[in-house]
This record gives C-alpha cells, structure tokens and sequence, in this order.
C-alpha cells in the first residue's frame, strides 16, 4: 500500500503468566466437576448452555479463557451460581473478600468487573496480541488496514464475513433472508469461535454489528487484541458510495442521520477495544504506522 494514497472510500512476568494459566486450568476443572456432579454428558450440557461441544472441551481442558456470558450461560445450565464456579477450593481469605465484594455489585457492574479480570487476567496480554481484531463500521479501513498490516507481519488474514458465507454456503445477504438476524448472529459466533480455535496468530476484520451480541463481543475482547478502526459519518459514507455501494443512499434521505445515530449508539461498545484508531482525514499509510506500532509495542 502506498503511503501517500489516501482511503479512497506491557509484558508480564512468567510468574504471573504461570498463574495466569493455572487459574485458567482450575476453572475449567471446576466446570467439568460440575457437569459431572449433574450427571451431564459434555454435549447435554454445551446444547442447554448454546454453545458448541468442541468449544466447551476446550473450557474444560484449560485450552481458552471463556467469555463472562458463556459463563453464565454455563452456570445457568449446571444451576449453580458464577461466584461459586469462579471460588476454588481451598477458599483464600483474599479470594473470599474479592467474593464478597463481586456479590455486591449489580449485575451490569459484575458483568463489567469480570470481563476486566478475565481479560487482564485470564489470557496474558502478549498472548492476546497475537490475534489481532479490527472493529468498526464499514468504511473505516479496516480490511485496507487489515490486509495491509497481516502481510507486514507475515499472519494470516481473516475477514468474519467471509468466513460466514464460506460456512453458509450462500452470500451474507441470502444468510439475513432465510435465516433472519437471530440466525446470522449464531453463525457469526461459531465462526469466531473457529477462529479462535484455529488460529495463534491471526489478523481479522469483523462487521459492525458484532458489538451489539454481548456474547460474541466478549469472546472477541477475551482472545484478541481489539482495535476500532472509526471515522466521522461523513468519511464512512463516502468510502462506502466511492466503493460503489449506493444502498446507503437509496430511498434515504436521512441516511447521515442514521449513520450519525448508529455511531454514537455504539461508540461506548466500540471503546472496550483495546486501542481506537482514527482513520478521519488521514493517509492510510500514516493509519497503518500507528497500527503497526500499536500492535508490536
């Protein structure tokens, strides 16, 4: 990519990361005692929680951090409470404290506090920068940029839609008229979740849209290192018609409106990625230095 062309539409110790891995461990120790404890087989319990056997035998072995909503999920479907799936055994008074206080919190807060523990916590930070994952409504830059920085960094490249259809067997627009949102969304999660299950070191692109599913949003944030790739309404627009895509503008007049409307319903979504990256009014060259540096550093 040329750098002048414009779009034309902290390291952790190996005591920590030791710790990190054994609690990771534990956990899914605790989630298949639990399932025995029921008398669930492990393909019972991955159909009463909605997700897949495969994906479920990677908790239970240790293999993937979990999302906070798979999680609930799982608890749900085992009857048992998150807090004490999350409490081990031997019931540390510093661990009982942390308890105390998470059973204080509304459930948006614990929500909240256990993403940032699972993903602070649960996979280090060197590991998840190994996945890289751009956000972002259409027009940003995010396939230019992850395209772009996926051949700098010598990974393979992913677009999630892509992938959709391949999965599918027809186009994404054929997906939404027979199956309706509710059946995209649920081929958009087991599509990351191969991803994630395939792939050490990746970088993909996902549609806007995957913030608004807490579950698939949060298992993106757990696994890989987010970037929002953003832009003003004005520069989205125009990249999506100079691309040749007219829909936005059919039968529309109020379509920068909307655009505007849709921005800043989902900005506070989009601000859980890890780093924001301003493509407005830039050289998409300068865009992928940043990115670049973002990512290695």
């Amino acid at each position: 990519m040329n750098a002048s062309t414009k779009f034309e539409t902290p390291a952790s110790s190996s005591l920590v990361d030791q710790a990190d891995a054994e609690f990771i461990l534990a956990l899914g120790v605790r989630v298949r005692e639990a399932r025995a404890r029921r008398g669930m087989s492990r393909k019972a319990l991955a159909l009463s929680a909605g997700v897949s056997e495969r994906y479920l035998a990677q908790v239970e072995s240790g293999e993937t951090n979990p999302s906070i909503m798979v999680l609930r999920h799982v608890v749900t479907a085992l009857g048992i409470s998150l807090i004490e799936l999350l409490e081990p055994q031997h019931g540390s008074p510093g661990y009982r404290l942390i308890a105390r206080f998470l059973e204080q919190l509304t459930p948006d807060r614990l929500e909240e506090a256990l993403l940032r523990l699972m993903r602070d916590f649960g996979n280090e930070d060197a590991s998840r920068r190994k996945r890289i994952a751009l956000v972002g409504l259409r027009g940003a830059g995010k396939s230019t940029l992850g395209r772009a920085l996926a051949g700098e960094l010598a990974m393979p490249f992913v677009e999630l839609n892509n992938a959709i259809e391949a999965e599918a067997g027809m186009s994404l627009n054929e997906v939404f008229m027979l199956y309706g949102q509710p059946g995209f969304r649920r081929l958009e999660r087991r599509c990351l979740e191969n991803f994630i299950a395939e792939n050490e070191s990746a970088v993909i692109t996902v549609g806007g849209g995957i913030v608004s599913e807490a579950e698939t949003f949060n298992l993106l944030l757990i696994n890989c290192y987010t970037v929002w790739v953003k832009a003003s309404p004005e520069e989205h627009m125009s990249r999506v018609v100079a691309q040749g895509d007219l829909r936005p503008m059919e039968g529309n007049t109020e379509a920068m409106e909307d655009m505007r409307r849709i921005l800043l319903a989902r900005e506070p979504l989009y601000s859980k990625a890890d780093f924001t990256l301003d493509t407005t009014g830039r050289q998409a060259g300068d865009c992928l230095a940043q990115l670049r540096q973002a990512v290695t550093t």
